[in-house]
């Protein structure tokens, strides 16, 4: 299936305990009055997000490539290539010519949103990602990979009115 993307996407770059997740709880419900959300957090250390001895992680752990767990309230899937190994394309083709795994990861997210019909992605982190981008706090504008769109410091609507007039996002490059 060829379509046109409509997918729009804004990454929010700043150090710690900049705001950037608090401007991502703003964004995400005003956002959401224009369709579909999905939000990427880069994290930079190891977690585990399933609880080990669970049926979901006996999963994983005997070698499921991807557990999705189904609840009353939720839906979860977890896979196991990460930012050290991240997924090719459905047809086995790299996603964005480039040898930093952190921005592979995250193209192969993005595509994966996209297909799956979400209208915005707002990434928090993955600084050098040639997305536009929103810096919040003292972030030096050098240090990031993409044009920057906004500033922390805008109002809301400003903010939203410059994610909602993006273009939309097919890849990485």
């Amino acid at each position: 299936m060829n379509r046109e993307s409509t997918l729009r996407v804004v990454c929010l770059a700043g150090s710690s305990d900049s705001g950037k997740t608090t401007l991502v709880e703003q964004l995400v419900p005003k956002l959401a009055e224009y369709g579909r959300v999905a939000t990427v957090k880069s994290i930079h250390h190891d977690i585990e997000i399933d609880t080990p001895g669970t049926d979901t992680h006996r999963h994983r752990t005997a070698g499921a490539e991807t557990v999705v767990g189904i609840t009353p309230e939720l839906i979860f899937d977890i896979s196991t290539h990460g930012k050290r190994d991240p997924p090719s394309a459905p047809d086995g083709d790299r996603l964005l010519e480039s040898d930093d795994h952190e921005l592979q990861a995250l193209a192969s997210t993005l595509a994966r949103l996209e297909r799956r019909g979400y209208a915005f992605v707002v990434v928090e982190g993955f600084t050098k990602a040639p997305l536009p981008t929103i810096l919040v706090g003292d972030r030096d504008p050098a240090a990031v990979g993409g044009e920057i769109v906004g500033r922390g410091t805008d109002s809301l609507d400003e903010l939203l009115e410059t994610i909602r007039t993006l273009e939309p996002q097919t890849t990485l490059e």
